[in-house]
């Protein structure tokens, strides 16, 4: 069973926004650190962005700063990835990943022991 679901991908033209959710039932993501990664086809998988559960402490790769913002709503268990000004380049399946927040701000995947189950984001006019 998954401990982590993520939602919100879609179709989108460039230029435009979407929010993605990475909500769990199983997890106290305050616990956590969260971290965003995603698979365009053909590709590997590679690290997005991370904030840690404790307090917030926040990462993102040199390919999406300044355009993509991650956080997270304690109330409702939810870390957010907001994206914005996206691009082709940005298409993928987008998965939530959690390690204990001991961990720091990390970006390697083999750290990360829970995934979802990914969304899809396509940027395309």
């Amino acid at each position: 069973q998954l401990q982590l679901v993520e939602s919100g991908g879609g179709l989108v033209q460039p230029g435009g926004s979407l929010r993605l959710s990475c909500a769990s039932a199983k997890l106290n993501l305050n616990y956590y650190t969260i971290g965003w990664f995603r698979q365009a086809p053909g590709k590997e998988r590679e690290g997005v962005s991370c904030i840690t559960g404790s307090d917030g402490r926040t990462y993102y790769a040199d390919s999406v700063k300044g355009r993509f913002t991650i956080s997270k709503d304690n109330a409702k268990n939810t870390v957010f990835l907001q994206m914005s000004s996206l691009k082709p380049e940005d298409t993928g399946i987008y998965y939530c990943a959690a390690v204990a927040v001991v961990a720091g701000l990390v970006m390697s995947q083999d750290e990360y022991d829970y995934w979802g189950q990914g969304t899809q984001v396509t940027v395309s006019s």
